[in-house]
């Protein structure tokens, strides 16, 4: 061994390395009550959480570099074993010190290089089944509407290389999960594809509330080239109202009268709402439908007049429909003022003229404060809280685009810098848990912000007679992300358990600039804990709506085999979306495992029990 470092150089390192070993024993030790309350199976997990929370308190860059210019381990990959991992590095080190190795060795780690990645592969087995051949990564879809009428589409998702289905509490009924439930467990008995089933629980999501302004109106246009050509004309369909028709196109509702007289070549006169005449040529005659092309755009509100014409004479006329009401969103640009109500239909005085639009959470106006950030729809609408009273606040728009943007109702509210005060379950999720518990395999706890959240969900599972169901904590808050390790703590004692790293709400609650950094501590914490970790939201998000992804988003594939599963959201295109993804994460497989970390300092780490007791 060349002489690279110094005797005193090494003992330094020595020193250091000892320090650190220290450490993550006196964190086990100031944990011990917490560790006795955990499962036997489990007490090697959090024995390791609590070593890697340890060394993490630490900014350890400087250590890195000096021992990778040693040669020896930087500690960048030891999430899953950390104490073994220092206890390598100090056998080496003092080795090169000359030291003898002494007889009463120390009490060896819990988990080694082997048995801590084997820890989290049996529970990601245990939480997720069995991942496919040659992909350690399993792949999880989320459910659309239609797959309760559509056992082909469910089938296809399988085979396509779909491990996990995930249905959402917050969408459809009981009837349509049953129904999903039963050709997903037929589909995996005809493929022999075994696939877990995941219901989330709604949560206490804060939305915006209904908008009752706008039109009962269908609209259509047609398709133009550069020169303003029409390529390709509106295709509308004339049908009784309520008519099953599998026909493609823009439904007007007419009277049976008008489709026993139609016939192929008519064309129909429909009043637009602009006061213009739009004229539907005839080209296909059914029983209960016919269908029209239009070469103009048009808007057509319910009651509007029609007339059938044949050979240029009106044969009848008649009425349209009764058509689906659309809501007139609000229209948003920045500096302006928006009233945020605690109930529908509320006009505040002395701000009639400024848009108003109410939320679902009555804790908003308890809880907000003057000064604090505020967001719409995602994150694409920012504002700032200018006044809160009991039953209204006032919102400055900060942010909006260029054009201005638009708000309509259930859309998503975000109070990063609020504490609302209240608990991951609602009393529909308490509900929706009797369904859950008794169907599904995995339970998805929404909006979990605190230890006390997974305590909850625990007791209402036992109440259940279902401790053993598995449990996966969605991280989609600034407070979950906080509170992270210490319910990393209370979930130890549920098995098995997951975290996934809900990317939407998060970029939104952490700040987008923060969302790379924020997702990679939540994958350190989560293989130090031997927790499966789910990659989600937005995902191949234009793959699977357009059939093209765009480049961006297959790099952010790609690095989901960091996770042990990646979580694709419905569209369209969703089984070319999961073929995609297989072929993806087969091949980069190949060329990643996790990945190595640089060790600075996190704050999320700085836990300790008095922390925890407090929580």
């Amino acid at each position: 061994m060349p002489n690279l470092f110094t005797s005193e150089q090494i003992s330094r390192l020595l020193s250091e390395l000892t320090a650190l070993r220290e450490s993550c024993l006196a964190m086990e030790e100031e944990f011990a009550a917490s560790i006795a309350e955990v499962s036997p199976r489990e007490r090697c997990s959090l024995r390791n959480l609590l070593h890697y929370l340890a060394l993490r308190k630490h900014d350890l860059r400087d250590l890195q570099s000096r021992l990778a210019a040693l040669g020896l381990s930087s500690l960048g990959r030891i999430e899953s074993c950390t104490l073994a991992g220092i206890e390598a590095v100090l056998a080496i080190l003092k080795s090169l010190a000359g030291e003898v190795p002494t007889e009463s060795a120390p009490e060896p780690a819990c988990v080694d290089f082997e048995t801590g990645p084997a820890v989290l592969a049996q529970h990601s087995l245990e939480l997720l089944g069995p991942a496919p051949k040659g992909r350690a990564v399993r792949i999880m879809v989320t459910m659309p509407s239609e797959a309760a009428e559509s056992y082909e589409l469910v089938k296809d998702l399988l085979q396509a290389g779909t491990d996990v289905i995930r249905l959402n509490c917050a969408h459809d009924s009981q009837r349509e999960w049953e129904s999903m439930i039963a050709h997903v467990r037929r589909a995996s008995q005809e493929t022999g594809k075994q696939c877990k089933v995941l219901m989330d629980l709604a949560g206490p999501k804060l939305r915006t509330g209904s908008i009752h302004r706008g039109y009962h109106v269908v609209r259509w246009r047609v398709g133009r080239n550069a020169r303003g050509t029409v390529v390709s004309p509106a295709r509308i369909v004339l049908g009784i109202k309520h008519a099953d028709t599998q026909a493609a196109g823009f439904h007007l509702p007419v009277p049976e009268t008008l489709l026993r007289l139609v016939q192929t070549g008519d064309t129909v006169r429909v009043e637009d709402t602009r006061g213009k005449k739009r004229r539907l040529a005839v080209i296909e005659k059914e029983t209960h439908h016919c269908v029209c092309t239009c070469d103009q755009s048009g808007y057509v509100v319910s009651r509007a007049p029609w007339s059938l014409v044949r050979n240029g004479k009106k044969v009848a006329a008649g009425h349209i429909g009764d058509l689906p009401f659309v809501e007139e969103p609000l229209h948003l640009r920045t500096s302006d003022v928006l009233v945020l109500t605690k109930e529908e239909d509320t006009l505040v005085a002395g701000h009639r003229d400024v848009p108003h639009i109410s939320c679902t959470l009555p804790e908003a106006f308890y809880k907000s404060r003057a000064g604090q950030p505020i967001f719409f729809d995602d994150g694409k609408i920012e504002g700032r809280i200018l006044e809160v009273h009991e039953d209204h606040m006032l919102v400055e728009i900060a942010r909006a685009s260029a054009q201005g943007a638009k708000l309509g109702s259930a859309k998503g509210i975000n109070l990063p810098e609020t504490d609302l005060g209240i608990t991951a379950m609602t009393d529909k999720d308490r509900q929706d848990l009797d369904f859950v518990a008794a169907n599904a395999d995995i339970v998805g706890l929404s909006f979990v912000r605190r230890p006390e959240d997974v305590r909850e969900l625990r007791e209402e599972l036992a109440a259940r007679g279902k401790s053993g169901l598995g449990v996966i904590l969605k991280i989609e808050s600034r407070e979950g992300f906080d509170q992270l390790p210490l319910t990393m703590i209370a979930a130890l004692r549920q098995h098995p358990v997951g975290i996934m790293v809900a990317r939407g709400d998060l970029a939104i609650e952490v700040g987008f600039e923060r969302l790379a950094e924020v997702q990679e501590e939540i994958l350190w914490l989560s293989e130090a804990a031997h927790m499966p970790v789910i990659w989600a939201t937005q995902v191949l998000e234009t793959l699977a709506k357009t059939g093209m992804p765009s480049r961006a988003e297959v790099t952010d594939a790609a690095m989901g085999v960091r996770a042990e599963c990646v979580m694709l959201n419905k569209g369209e295109h969703i089984v070319d979306a999961v073929r995609f993804l297989d072929h993806v994460l087969h091949r980069m497989q190949a060329h990643h495992l996790k990945k190595r970390s640089m060790l600075r300092r996190l704050n999320v780490a700085q836990v300790t029990p008095a922390s925890a007791a407090a929580s």
